[in-house]
């Protein structure tokens, strides 16, 4: 079991260094970890995606300092809706933490955010780094839901779409070019397909660098929201174990595409 400052130590011995990786600059795109916490029978949420504690104290700590560790954070549009996360390192003593904030960033191509959310909340009240929200860049200039996230403080930023959806490596370019060269993604079950998927469309794999996933010891049944239901057996990438942890009551396995 980690604690305290082992959990960042932990997460440096797996999480690969900016700038020294050439698929950086190769393909002009963030250093991507992907990262949910599951339970045993593989569900990530609820019956209609209602929000999951899965993660005991323990991996919580450490899921908050590799927030710290990235330079942004995203999520989907769907979990943004139903949990309202705050995408924040609370969870870190204060006098442990480190005073870096990661950028939250919501994939919300068609601007369902909310204004009041919470991630809008906190950086009104100078509590949270103000959240970009990406969508597709074919939404009119004048559209209203646009106005209303703008004013409420989220930076609106167009990603061109293919049949109304965003293409991953297309939103990568993007944020890569907005200064992100480390980016932690968290979920829901759409985007966390969609990143395993990739790297079947664009071989060699140039999407996910690092995949840290903690198993909690708990069963959801068939309510529950997986990842997994439309991803095909040729769609599902190799993996290279890294590294094994326990951390109070669950596992967390680090791997690698091969």
């Amino acid at each position: 079991m980690l604690g305290g400052q082992s959990v960042a130590e932990f997460l440096s011995s797996v999480l690969p260094v900016p700038g020294n990786s050439r698929l950086e600059d190769e393909f002009q795109r963030p250093l991507v970890t992907l990262t949910f916490a599951q339970s045993l029978d593989g569900k990530i949420a609820g019956k209609e995606g209602k929000q999951l504690i899965l993660s005991g104290r323990e991996s919580m700590l450490m899921t908050h300092w590799m927030r710290t560790k990235h330079d942004a954070i995203l999520v989907g549009i769907g979990t943004a809706l139903n949990d309202d996360p705050q995408l924040n390192c609370r969870h870190i003593p204060e006098d442990e933490r480190p005073s870096h904030l990661p950028r939250p960033v919501i994939l919300d191509a068609n601007l369902r955010l909310r204004p009041d959310c919470k991630l809008l909340k906190n950086y009104q009240e100078g509590r949270g780094r103000r959240p970009w929200v990406v969508c597709d860049a074919n939404l009119t200039s004048d559209d209203g839901r646009k106005f209303a996230l703008e004013d409420a403080g989220a930076r609106v930023i167009g990603v061109p779409s293919v049949d109304g959806f965003i293409m991953i490596p297309d939103l990568l370019k993007v944020l890569y070019n907005f200064g992100i060269k480390t980016l932690m993604v968290e979920g829901g079950a759409t985007i966390i397909g969609s990143f395993l998927a990739e790297p079947a469309r664009s071989k060699p794999n140039t999407i996910i660098d690092t995949l840290i996933i903690t198993i909690a010891p708990t069963l959801i049944g068939d309510d529950g929201v997986g990842y997994g239901k439309k991803l095909s057996a040729t769609q599902i990438p190799s993996l290279k174990h890294i590294r094994t942890e326990v951390m109070g009551r669950d596992v967390v396995i680090v791997s690698a595409l091969e």
